[in-house]
Protein backbone atom coordinates (compact mmCIF):
# COMPACT_ATOMS: atom_id res chain seq x y z
CA UNK A 1 0.00 0.00 0.00
CA UNK A 2 1.44 3.35 -1.02
CA UNK A 3 1.90 5.97 1.67
CA UNK A 4 0.24 9.36 1.40
CA UNK A 5 2.33 12.30 2.49
CA UNK A 6 1.27 15.82 3.36
CA UNK A 7 3.27 18.81 2.12
CA UNK A 8 5.24 18.68 5.40
CA UNK A 9 6.25 15.09 4.75
CA UNK A 10 8.32 13.11 2.31
CA UNK A 11 7.70 11.24 -0.92
CA UNK A 12 9.80 8.31 0.30
CA UNK A 13 8.32 5.07 1.68
CA UNK A 14 7.85 5.21 5.45
CA UNK A 15 10.28 2.97 7.34
CA UNK A 16 8.11 3.04 10.46
CA UNK A 17 5.08 1.81 8.51
CA UNK A 18 7.30 -1.03 7.23
CA UNK A 19 8.18 -1.88 10.83
CA UNK A 20 4.50 -1.72 11.84
CA UNK A 21 3.65 -4.15 9.01
CA UNK A 22 6.60 -6.38 10.04
CA UNK A 23 8.18 -5.90 6.60
CA UNK A 24 11.30 -4.27 8.06
CA UNK A 25 13.25 -5.62 10.95
CA UNK A 26 13.14 -4.01 14.36
CA UNK A 27 13.39 -5.22 17.93
CA UNK A 28 9.75 -4.74 18.93
CA UNK A 29 9.13 -4.43 22.67
CA UNK A 30 5.37 -3.80 22.58
CA UNK A 31 2.62 -4.15 19.99
CA UNK A 32 -1.14 -3.58 19.96
CA UNK A 33 -3.55 -2.93 17.12
CA UNK A 34 -2.92 0.82 17.44
CA UNK A 35 0.65 1.33 18.69
CA UNK A 36 4.04 -0.30 18.28
CA UNK A 37 7.18 0.31 20.34
CA UNK A 38 10.63 -0.79 19.22
CA UNK A 39 14.27 -0.14 19.94
CA UNK A 40 15.74 2.80 18.03
CA UNK A 41 18.18 1.48 15.40
CA UNK A 42 20.58 4.32 16.25
CA UNK A 43 20.10 4.76 20.00
CA UNK A 44 21.50 7.54 22.12
CA UNK A 45 21.82 4.92 24.86
CA UNK A 46 20.89 1.21 25.04
CA UNK A 47 17.17 0.94 25.75
CA UNK A 48 16.23 3.96 23.59
CA UNK A 49 12.69 3.11 22.45
CA UNK A 50 10.41 4.64 19.83
CA UNK A 51 6.63 4.58 20.18
CA UNK A 52 4.64 4.95 16.95
CA UNK A 53 0.97 4.72 16.02
CA UNK A 54 0.13 1.92 13.61
CA UNK A 55 -1.75 4.40 11.45
CA UNK A 56 0.51 6.61 9.33
CA UNK A 57 0.38 10.15 10.60
CA UNK A 58 3.30 12.46 10.21
CA UNK A 59 3.06 14.98 13.02
CA UNK A 60 1.83 15.34 16.59
CA UNK A 61 -1.12 17.46 15.49
CA UNK A 62 -2.21 14.67 13.10
CA UNK A 63 -2.31 12.04 15.88
CA UNK A 64 -5.94 10.87 16.18
CA UNK A 65 -7.52 11.94 19.47
CA UNK A 66 -8.99 8.47 19.97
CA UNK A 67 -5.41 7.20 20.45
CA UNK A 68 -4.68 9.69 23.25
CA UNK A 69 -5.42 7.40 26.17
CA UNK A 70 -3.45 4.44 24.84
CA UNK A 71 -0.61 6.72 23.69
CA UNK A 72 -0.34 8.22 27.17
CA UNK A 73 -0.63 5.01 29.18
CA UNK A 74 1.72 3.12 26.86
CA UNK A 75 4.34 5.87 26.95
CA UNK A 76 4.16 5.93 30.76
CA UNK A 77 4.53 2.14 30.95
CA UNK A 78 7.43 2.23 28.48
CA UNK A 79 9.16 4.97 30.45
CA UNK A 80 8.97 2.93 33.64
CA UNK A 81 10.04 -0.27 31.83
CA UNK A 82 13.00 1.37 30.08
CA UNK A 83 14.21 2.93 33.32
CA UNK A 84 13.90 -0.37 35.20
CA UNK A 85 15.46 -2.49 32.44
CA UNK A 86 18.46 -0.20 32.04
CA UNK A 87 18.91 0.87 35.66
CA UNK A 88 18.40 4.46 34.52
CA UNK A 89 17.95 7.37 36.91
CA UNK A 90 15.26 8.85 34.66
CA UNK A 91 14.27 9.27 31.05
CA UNK A 92 14.05 11.88 28.34
CA UNK A 93 10.76 11.78 26.43
CA UNK A 94 11.07 13.63 23.16
CA UNK A 95 8.87 14.31 20.15
CA UNK A 96 10.16 16.26 17.16
CA UNK A 97 7.53 17.83 14.93
CA UNK A 98 8.75 18.48 11.35
CA UNK A 99 12.00 20.22 12.40
CA UNK A 100 14.53 17.51 13.34
CA UNK A 101 11.96 14.80 12.59
CA UNK A 102 14.10 12.32 10.66
CA UNK A 103 11.19 9.99 9.82
CA UNK A 104 7.91 11.64 8.75
CA UNK A 105 5.79 9.41 11.01
CA UNK A 106 4.95 10.73 14.47
CA UNK A 107 7.06 9.01 17.11
CA UNK A 108 7.94 9.46 20.73
CA UNK A 109 11.50 8.81 21.89
CA UNK A 110 11.85 7.24 25.33
CA UNK A 111 15.54 7.58 26.17
CA UNK A 112 17.03 6.22 29.39
CA UNK A 113 19.15 8.75 31.28
CA UNK A 114 21.80 8.32 33.92
CA UNK A 115 23.22 11.20 35.93
CA UNK A 116 26.54 12.12 34.33
CA UNK A 117 25.79 10.20 31.09
CA UNK A 118 27.31 12.99 29.01
CA UNK A 119 24.16 13.86 27.05
CA UNK A 120 23.95 17.61 26.77
CA UNK A 121 20.35 18.23 25.88
CA UNK A 122 20.41 21.99 25.45
CA UNK A 123 17.39 24.08 24.59
CA UNK A 124 18.91 27.33 23.56
CA UNK A 125 19.82 29.94 23.06
CA UNK A 126 17.16 31.21 25.46
CA UNK A 127 16.03 34.81 25.25
CA UNK A 128 13.86 36.98 27.46
CA UNK A 129 10.70 38.54 26.05
CA UNK A 130 10.97 42.20 25.15
CA UNK A 131 8.67 44.56 27.05
CA UNK A 132 5.07 43.67 26.16
CA UNK A 133 6.09 40.83 23.84
CA UNK A 134 4.98 38.03 26.20
CA UNK A 135 1.45 39.42 26.31
CA UNK A 136 1.37 39.77 22.50
CA UNK A 137 2.53 36.19 21.99
CA UNK A 138 0.11 34.85 24.62
CA UNK A 139 -2.75 36.81 22.99
CA UNK A 140 -1.85 35.35 19.58
CA UNK A 141 -1.78 31.79 20.98
CA UNK A 142 -5.11 32.29 22.79
CA UNK A 143 -6.65 33.66 19.57
CA UNK A 144 -5.48 30.61 17.62
CA UNK A 145 -6.92 28.28 20.27
CA UNK A 146 -10.30 30.01 19.96
CA UNK A 147 -10.11 29.93 16.15
CA UNK A 148 -9.50 26.21 16.29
Amino acid sequence: MAQEFTPRGSDQPCVFCSIVRAEAGAEVVHRTDTVVAFLDAHPLFPGHVLLVPTVHVQTWDDLPADLAHEWLTTSQALQRAVEAATGADGALLLNNNVVSQSVPHVHLHIIPRHRGDGLRFFLGPRRRYAAGQAREVADAVRAQLVAG
